[in-house]
């Protein structure tokens, strides 16, 4: 019987895992990028001196990585290592308050402590964090929502009779007023809804599942960098035999009786019996399948789309003691903040700005003694604002700010700089508006309206990546590569 082939549309995270899992299945796996180089939104590059990873900076549940490696036999510390982190991260305010989140739970509630008086609430949070996590792991997250065995399982039962604890009748951001009687604590907790590109006013309690992820499982650093992910993801597929090929744009999946046969590149057909998309999955049919409209998915296609990201990536002349690898700097209006990202679909002249320097675990990310920042803020899709002026407007906020509390003039110790904005994410990795994370998750009901990993009108067309089930990010993208592998047979 001859081998089956399944043919995977992008190299993000997402299809490079999904590749890994059918080729131990037994299919013959080919993988086309219309990029230069693997990773999708994980990226990098150099500068100067510098180097940068250019998406992610979070890494959070390795196992998930390490897991690929054990399915094809071998051993993931011979391809990939990394160190747990003791210091999740460096909070600042602008009244001059700080609190340094501790990976150590009772260190961290120590710290609260001192900044509020308030041990107990942050407390019951992190508990209530990891209620929500063990609830909704089996069935939200490691399982198909749209298969119907999912919720006839042991564990799919216990969860929907525990629904009530998922608190999905209230926002983020009242939950997290009704238990903090500190604002300081009320922004670092609803600040969480950024993992996923959504709002704290709007998205339900339930992403207060989030904290979770940190506090109780670990974050940690790719000892060479965030993009050792990908190349060692990369090398384990090659070695089982996936073949990447570059530079390669799909033009058109073609259909023949519902079902795709092989794509088009250029002149030439790839055949398949499998067709597996890690693009964007509104570009998947916006582009991919356009002569075949009556097959969309037209309310799941024209859903909120997530927040997306302005970055510039600084080379800075100085080091600062008092900055880890992740750092926030908060604003004064958080409200404020996000009425102009979903509301008015702007930028406050005040963001939160996150700070991630890979230096500071990797020095030679950067010249001795300069660093490399990673400064971003969260920024409304892109639907055809004068990006121009909003960066040009950005950058000297984000200056000045970053200035005033680290009572430091920041412009003058910038000596490299690059940016990236919604147009440029759009542009080089097909997500649509920029979004980073798919479409949004601020309604109660969006986990089950995000598109599903197979198509229900088109046999054999699968789906994976940060804009399908479970959602984005680098576990959840993932855990989309084992939702797949699971519906696909030999």
């Amino acid at each position: 019987m001859p081998q089956k082939k399944a043919v995977i549309i992008g190299a993000g995270i997402a299809g490079i895992a999904t590749a890994v899992r059918l080729a131990v299945k037994g299919y013959q796996v080919e993988v086309f990028e219309a990029n230069n180089y693997a990773g999708g939104k994980i990226a990098e590059f150099e500068q100067d001196g510098f180097r940068f990873d250019a998406g992610p900076s979070l890494f959070t549940m390795p196992q998930y990585v390490d897991e690929l490696f054990e399915l094809a036999g071998k051993k993931p510390s011979q391809y990939f290592s990394y160190q747990k982190l003791d210091t999740l991260c460096q909070y600042f305010y602008e009244d001059g308050s700080r609190l340094t989140a501790y990976a150590d739970e009772e260190k961290f509630i120590n710290e609260v402590e001192k900044l509020t008086g308030d041990a107990d609430a942050i407390r019951k949070h992190l508990e209530n964090s990891s209620r929500i996590y063990q609830i909704s792991r089996p069935i939200f997250l490691e399982q198909s929502l749209h298969r119907l065995k999912t919720y006839f399982t042991f564990d799919a039962v216990r969860a929907l009779f525990r629904l009530p604890k998922l608190d999905t009748s209230r926002t983020m951001h009242e939950a997290n007023n009704s238990l903090f009687k500190d604002e300081h604590m009320v922004q670092y907790a609803d600040r969480y809804a950024t993992y996923n590109g959504s709002d704290p006013y709007q998205v339900p309690a339930t992403l207060n599942v989030i904290p979770h992820l940190e506090h109780h499982l670990g974050a940690y650093f790719p000892e060479k960098g965030m993009y050792n992910i990908v190349s060692s993801l990369v090398q384990l597929a090659e070695s089982i035999g996936v073949k990447f090929h570059y530079n390669s744009p799909v033009e058109r999946v073609i259909l023949e009786n519902k079902k795709p046969i092989g794509i088009k590149i250029r002149d030439c057909i790839i055949e398949a019996d499998i067709v597996v998309s890690n693009m964007d999955v509104w570009f998947t049919y916006h582009k991919l399948l356009s002569d075949h409209s009556h097959l969309f998915p037209k309310k799941t296609l024209n859903q909120e789309r997530s927040s997306s990201a302005l970055i510039f990536y600084w080379g800075i002349k100085k080091k600062f003691e008092e900055l880890d690898l992740h750092n926030i700097f908060f604003s004064t209006d958080y409200k404020t903040e996000f009425e102009h990202i979903w509301q008015k679909q702007t930028i406050h002249h005040d963001p939160t700005v996150y700070v991630n320097i890979s230096s500071k675990f990797k020095p030679d990310d950067a010249p001795p003694g300069c660093e490399n920042w990673f400064v971003m803020i969260n920024v409304p899709a892109n639907k055809g604002q004068d990006w121009g002026q909003l960066i040009k407007e950005t950058r000297t906020n984000i200056q000045e700010k970053l200035s005033r509390i680290l009572k430091t003039d920041i412009a003058d110790l910038i000596v490299a700089e690059s940016v990236l904005d919604p147009r440029s994410i759009e542009n080089q990795t097909s997500s649509y508006q920029g979004s980073i994370y798919g479409s949004s998750s601020n309604s109660r009901f969006a986990a089950f309206l995000r598109h599903a990993n197979r198509s229900v009108k088109i046999k054999n067309l699968y789906f994976c990546g940060g804009s399908v089930h479970p959602g984005g990010g680098i576990p959840l993208c993932l855990l989309s590569a084992k939702i797949v592998s699971e519906w696909i047979r030999l």
